[in-house]
């Protein structure tokens, strides 16, 4: 598996690694047909535990790196990464702003520019935001072990950050599709816009390593962006939503991300 990674080309690695992440969010999302309904206690796990992989991922797949390389580029590596750790989450504010949605078991107003969406198409698109920097991750990660001195290595190292993402989209997609069937949806629809939220990560994976790969100056800085990307959406989204259950059971979204991050965290030491 690793040697055939290795012949390909680091766009298609990235198109290979976000088919993944793809297939375990559609894989997730297909438990609509399964349940009807979702309890507070396991989403408030779920959503930590997606929590605990991407701050793990965060550090040790791309922060990580991104000072390394930062470093042989003899470049002020806290300098570079603070950078473009910034941009990351300013890029995912002003998407905030931009894109309308509507974050589930909220009901006010949808945040974003006016439209006249769906409330079932605002709470994918909630979804589908935070995906974005997650199919970066992967992308950037592959992009950044075509320059890599032991390219199998790094290979291993951008496979981590895939199974970890792809992990965490499992009961991610579910999340998704089952509030969705509580909302009103068909099965089949509920499970349909559930799976249509991860489409987003082998684009934005393609396009993650196609820039690395051109421009390979900038690498230090994506690694730091998707970085900075990823945690913008767990301060700003997961942890408050799996925090939404009571107060003396908010100890389940603790321990969910406890959970993700030893997982993450074992995978990118073992793997990478």
């Amino acid at each position: 598996m690793v040697d055939w990674l290795v012949s390909l080309q680091p766009w298609q690695q990235a198109l290979v690694g976000t088919g993944f992440t793809y297939f375990m969010t559609a894989l997730g999302a297909a438990l609509v047909f399964f349940f009807k309904s979702i309890n507070r206690n396991v989403l408030s796990t779920m959503l930590g535990f997606a929590s605990g992989v991407m701050i793990a991922a965060s550090f040790w797949s791309l922060l990580d790196p991104a000072i390394e390389r930062a470093t042989e580029n003899g470049d002020i590596p806290w300098l570079v990464v603070s950078i473009g750790f910034g941009l990351g989450g300013l890029f995912l504010y002003v998407a905030d702003k931009i894109l309308p949605h509507l974050h589930f078991g909220q009901d006010e107003q949808p945040e974003g520019i006016p439209s006249h969406f769906k409330r079932t198409i605002l709470l994918v698109f909630s979804i589908t935001l935070h995906n974005i920097p997650e199919g970066l991750a992967v992308g950037v990660a592959f992009g950044a072990a075509a320059n890599a001195d032991d390219p199998r290595a790094a290979i291993l190292a951008a496979l981590s950050v895939a199974i970890g993402i792809g992990i965490q989209n499992f009961p991610e997609g579910a999340a998704v599709s089952i509030p969705l069937q509580q909302e009103g949806l068909s099965r089949t629809k509920a499970f349909f816009h559930g799976q249509a939220s991860g489409f987003v990560e082998p684009v934005a994976g393609v396009i993650g390593a196609l820039l690395v790969t051109k421009m390979t100056v900038i690498l230090p800085y994506a690694l730091a962006f998707a970085a900075g990307a990823m945690i913008y959406v767990v301060v700003e989204e997961l942890i408050p939503e799996a925090h939404l259950s009571s107060p003396t059971r908010r100890h389940f979204g603790v321990f969910g991300t406890m959970l993700g991050f030893v997982i993450m965290m074992i995978l990118d030491v073992a793997l990478g």
